[in-house]
């Protein structure tokens, strides 16, 4: 097992344990962003997008201010809307269409949130560096985005 697949098992736990029994989506949303980018080295932001009457509209996040409505098919975030698969950038100066909340952002990893199967929105996560994400990043933020809901946290 890889160091960073060690961290994120930790992370897993530990996100867990921080929302186990809590039913409020916002207040779950509110302190997963807050785990991630304090746990997570490099970040910059790290922010939800729900999906509202067909765009993605900001939620929830840490980092500078970042866009409030994304339409889907735009921007990273939007085209995981679009395809519903996760997307690593490793720089984003070459990814066509790319939307800038931060200039400092280099990196991108984004991943869609589904909720009983169905889309909910993405989760975003932002790096000043560049080449920061991989597939194991993008496997694991899958899974840990989804701990906000209720019927996917674990007893503890």
């Amino acid at each position: 097992m890889t160091e960073k697949s060690k961290r994120y098992d930790l992370l897993v736990q530990q996100a867990q344990s921080l929302l186990a029994g809590e039913f409020d989506l916002v207040a779950n949303m509110a302190n997963l962003v807050s785990l991630v980018f304090h746990e997570l080295p490099d970040l910059n932001g790290t922010t939800y997008y729900r999906f509202v009457d067909g765009e993605l509209i900001l939620g929830p996040f840490q980092g500078k201010p970042a866009c409030m409505h994304i339409p889907v098919g735009r921007g990273v975030c939007g085209t995981v809307a679009a395809t519903q698969k996760p997307e690593v950038v490793p720089d984003v100066d070459q990814f066509v269409g790319h939307i800038a909340c931060d200039s400092a952002s280099r990196s991108e990893v984004v991943v869609p949130v589904f909720r009983h199967g169905s889309f909910w929105g993405v989760l975003d996560l932002d790096s000043p560096k560049l080449d920061t994400f991989d597939d194991v990043d993008a496997k694991y933020l899958s899974e840990i985005a989804e701990i906000i809901f209720p019927e996917n946290q674990k007893e503890s």
